[in-house]
């Protein structure tokens, strides 16, 4: 049939190349042009479907923006990610995964307005796999297949630049999960890496989410990463809104100054973002204030105490366990904290000594009541414990949390990074102090201000606008004079600095286990979590797996420590497969280094992702 076609209309020609034959009933495209019929094992009744590999796709970013372009529906998504990434300039797709959007509830009102979708199907060929793999030229500051048109500048300039503030009525109509088990079934609709889009049921022109999935980024650089960054942040920015990630009130208040902030510089300034020689490189910025260690340490082992008595300790193995906390006298040595219970006995025998090396460390401050925690995680056999140090003021504060975060990676006090430290926390501490005097000069009512757009509904419900203005405008006068680009990293860092950050939750039931718990995925640990009160029962380490497997029959995972400690679990709110992805996925960003990091080793993310699907 197709050769008749093609002598009836010899006039008419057409490039047939990016066809190929679908094999319906088994599901498997025929990409192998060199094998015959029979060695794919079809016989006559098979129903073979001759079509192009690269179909529309409509892609929803985390702007709220719907492009719709050709994507891959012939390789793995993976593969097709790459494709999509490096048609719109974002480096490391790896972080990102394509995932079914949630259907919205349209009211009747909102039928007759049509979305507004910018279409690159016209300007971009079929993307071949060399596409996806080198670093784009650019051109103006933009990749040259955005620079051919005004209208093509125009739809890249609404990818790198950051969006204003939603409307009310925008945030009101987006999803808002209510519980964990909402964000759990969220997660179930990760789409298969492993699979091409038509064997997971996608069809032409049918809609999909573009979002970051691995919370490890990675090599971040202005100049290259003006959409990434920019992505990065509306992510962010819609987690905070719908209350996908818990924060304090107080952080909430400089989230929506940062916005405003953000908002404003954007539009005044002609480009998103400008290289400079101090945040060239975002990747230590980026990693919880964390500083970049250029000194070398020193081998001294040197003693350092922090002569005020009312450092105090907790041990808290449970998120809601209600404990006093007990005051110690502590001291560090080299990468060790050692406590007494008293400055006297201090010369003798610790009650206990807690190595650092390899723990997480996270703050837990609120300014306007003088509340200084830092939270660790201090690796155990079988798990992790919780510890909790109280700090007396901000000064002492900075100088712990400081020495805790040099422990936690191997380095002594004695490291040359170390006040560098101390100075990059009472920086972020300053963004969160409040600034009584500075209402006189900021005006109590700005009508360029919309609190509905900038903190999340529940603060609404708790308080009137004239209430949050001037809370909102109080912590703006801490980041007025911020960059545009240090403002999004600022963003970034405390979003990064919350407790719940980077978990992704799975229901799942635990073998021999009667009731569903929760399974919180994160990029360096999991954490089984009692579904009914939300305590963490017990913290696992990537570093500490030896090794995991699936039964696919089941769809069962287990997984086996260091100590012999063995787990075993199926899932409940999504496929056993976007488990053993998250897992397999974040063992790959951590194998990434700098010398690699123009290289994306695809193979080893397959091996690491794929099961028995591997390619």
């Amino acid at each position: 049939m197709l050769n008749q076609m093609n002598l009836n209309s010899a006039s008419i020609k057409r490039d047939w190349s990016d066809h190929a034959i679908w094999w319906e009933q088994k599901q498997r495209w025929l990409l192998r042009t060199s094998w015959t019929l029979e060695k794919y094992g079809i016989h006559a009744d098979a129903r073979l479907l001759y079509m192009p590999q690269h179909k529309p796709l409509k892609l929803g970013l985390p702007n709220g923006i719907t492009l719709r372009l050709h994507a891959c529906f012939s390789s793995p998504v993976f593969q097709t990610l790459m494709g999509i990434c490096r048609m719109l300039n974002i480096r490391h797709p790896e972080e990102l995964s394509l995932l079914r959007p949630l259907e919205e509830k349209k009211k009747k009102k909102d039928k007759d307005s049509a979305e507004e979708i910018y279409d690159l199907t016209e300007i971009f060929s079929p993307l071949k796999s060399s596409f996806a793999v080198s670093r784009p030229c650019l051109y103006n500051g933009m990749p040259a297949h955005f620079a051919d048109s005004p209208k093509m500048e125009a739809i890249y300039k609404m990818l790198s630049v950051t969006q204003p503030p939603p409307a009310p009525e925008v945030v009101a109509k987006q999803y808002r999960p209510a519980s964990v088990v909402d964000k759990a079934h969220i997660n179930g609709r990760w789409l298969d890496s492993s699979r091409c889009l038509i064997q997971q049921g996608i069809r032409e022109n049918d809609r999909l989410w573009l979002r970051f999935k691995y919370f490890a980024f990675y090599d971040i650089e202005p100049k290259y990463d003006v959409v990434r960054l920019t992505q990065l942040y509306e992510q962010a920015r819609w987690s905070i809104l719908l209350e996908d990630i818990d924060c304090t009130e107080e952080e909430m208040m400089l989230f929506g100054a940062l916005q405003y902030h953000i908002s404003k510089v954007s539009q005044s300034e002609p480009k998103l973002l400008s290289s400079s020689a101090a945040m060239d490189d975002l990747e230590s910025a980026l990693q919880s204030l964390e500083v970049k260690m250029d000194g070398e340490s020193s081998s001294a082992s040197e003693i350092f105490v922090v002569k005020l008595k009312h450092v105090t300790i907790c041990f808290r193995p449970k998120k809601l366990t209600l404990k006093g906390y007990k005051q110690y006298w502590f001291k560090f040595q080299d990468t060790s904290i050692s406590y007494y219970k008293s400055k006297e006995e201090s010369i003798g025998e610790p009650i206990q000594q807690i190595n650092l090396r390899g723990c997480e460390v996270a703050p837990d401050v609120n300014m306007a009541a003088q509340k200084f925690l830092i939270r660790l995680l201090i690796p155990a056999p079988e798990g992790m414990n919780e510890v909790y140090l109280r700090c007396e003021n901000e000064q002492q504060y900075a100088q712990w949390m400081a020495a805790c975060r040099l422990a936690s990676k191997g380095k002594s006090l004695a490291d040359s990074s170390f006040q560098s430290e101390i100075k990059s926390i009472h920086s972020f501490l300053a963004m969160q102090r409040t600034n009584p005097s500075s209402h006189g000069n900021t005006p109590a009512n700005d009508e360029s201000i919309n609190t509905h757009s900038l903190v999340s509904p529940r603060y609404h419900k708790k308080y009137k606008t004239k209430q949050l203005t001037p809370r909102i405008l109080d912590a703006y006068q801490n980041v007025a004079q911020l960059s545009l680009t240090d403002a999004l990293t600022r963003f970034l860092q405390i979003w990064q600095a919350l407790p719940d950050f980077g978990l992704s939750y799975i229901v799942v039931r635990f073998k021999g286990s009667r009731k569903d718990e929760v399974l919180g995925i994160a990029p360096n640990r999991l954490i089984r979590i009692d579904l009914g009160v939300g305590d963490v029962v017990k913290t696992w380490r990537y570093n500490n797996m030896k090794q995991w497997n699936v039964n696919w029959d089941i769809r069962q995972m287990a997984i086996e420590f260091e100590g012999n400690v063995n787990i075993a679990f199926s899932c409940v709110t999504a496929d056993c497969k976007i488990v053993h992805e998250f897992i397999g996925g974040y063992i790959f960003m951590s194998t990434r280094s700098r010398e690699k990091s123009d290289t994306l080793n695809e193979e080893l993310f397959h091996k690491l992702t794929g099961g028995h699907e591997a390619l």
